[in-house]
């Protein structure tokens, strides 16, 4: 094929995307919405193919280099460890890994420092294909939960982990609140998310407001915060130890957004195996990581690290938090 009649045919497959993406929205409308997203982009396989068993973005370095994209996924598994200073932490060490996807952070986590991982999903296809993946002998177990409602006690781990999962959470402070509830005394909180911009401070402006809007109702994510604003979150619970430690990831996982729509064009067996569905599914996303990429570089966006140590004192404050809520729960108790 010559030169410009493969452009001739990559700008056509664009515009037959972006017709796909605006008729085809995947707007959030309750947890289900997500869990659904989740079950089909996990059934039929496209997702996985094409970014493996990580459903999030890659570390290329600081500054960035070029890189595989596999492994760029790999490398973020290993420098979100080192960040969190996980890697100090024995074998012995609990963690859960909330919105796990398909199980690869929790496989790494397992495999290369011996924790024993518990990771939660909505999904319940999510779950069915992490089992599917982990070979016997990984200290690694997956099961369908709610991150806003989690089915474990107060106090159950070592660390709470979580990778990309917070742009679906309908109540951010809630997923916080579960997070640190779960996670025992002195034990640390590890999160890696997309925020938006701080618009208290910087208010989106026109054309930015579309734009954000698009990504939200496209990959079923009912808000970003910003990195500001779930710090704020997580301190808020109470029972945080000193500060919330934050970093701006922006710039180590920005080549992810075009390396993704990169391995489409480098791997077109993935369209042959797929069929015609897989070719639709596959150019219907290309709009919405183009528009992923324009956030993230021009400050819409940033890639937002969180890290806090629970305080030892927890059994105080969960006793202080628990008159709060009774409190809330019955106003004349106020004026106490």
């Amino acid at each position: 094929m010559n030169f410009p009649l493969f452009l001739t045919v990559i700008f056509i497959l664009f515009i037959f995307s972006v017709i796909i993406y605006l008729l085809t929205p995947r707007s959030y409308e309750s947890a289900e919405t997500v869990a659904n997203s989740y079950d089909e982009w996990t059934e039929d396989g496209i997702l996985e193919f094409y970014w493996g068993e990580h459903i999030h973005l890659g570390h290329y370095g600081s500054p960035p280099k070029r890189k595989d994209f596999l492994q760029a996924k790999a490398d973020f598994v290993h420098e979100m460890v080192k960040w969190g200073g996980l890697d100090k932490l024995s074998q012995t060490t609990t963690v859960l890994d909330v919105g796990c996807g398909i199980g690869g952070s929790s496989r790494i986590l397992a495999k290369d420092y011996g924790f024993k991982v518990t990771g939660v999903t909505i999904s319940p296809q999510q779950v069915k294909r992490a089992q599917e993946l982990t070979s016997e002998g990984v200290s690694a177990q997956f099961q369908v939960d709610d991150a806003l409602s989690l089915s474990f006690p107060d106090n159950s781990f070592d660390v709470v982990w979580s990778i990309e999962a917070g742009p679906h959470m309908e109540d951010k402070q809630k997923y916080a609140q579960e997070m640190m509830r779960v996670l025992k005394p002195g034990g640390m909180l590890v999160v890696a998310d997309w925020n938006q911009r701080d618009d208290r401070q910087n208010p989106l402006n026109a054309w930015e407001k579309p734009l954000m809007r698009q990504l939200l109702d496209q990959w079923s994510h009912p808000a970003f915060s910003s990195i500001e604003g779930f710090s704020e979150h997580i301190a808020a619970t109470g029972w945080v130890e000193g500060d919330v430690i934050t970093a701006d990831w922006t710039q180590e996982t920005l080549p992810s957004w075009l390396d993704s729509i990169w391995q489409g064009i480098i791997r077109p067996q993935g369209m042959i195996k797929f069929g015609v569905s897989g070719i639709v599914k596959s150019l219907r996303e290309v709009p919405t990581l183009l528009l992923m990429r324009i956030a993230f570089g021009t400050g819409l966006c940033r890639f937002g690290m969180f890290r806090a140590r629970k305080s030892d004192s927890v059994s105080q404050l969960t006793e202080s938090s628990a008159l709060n809520k009774i409190v809330e729960r019955s106003p004349h108790l106020k004026s106490i």
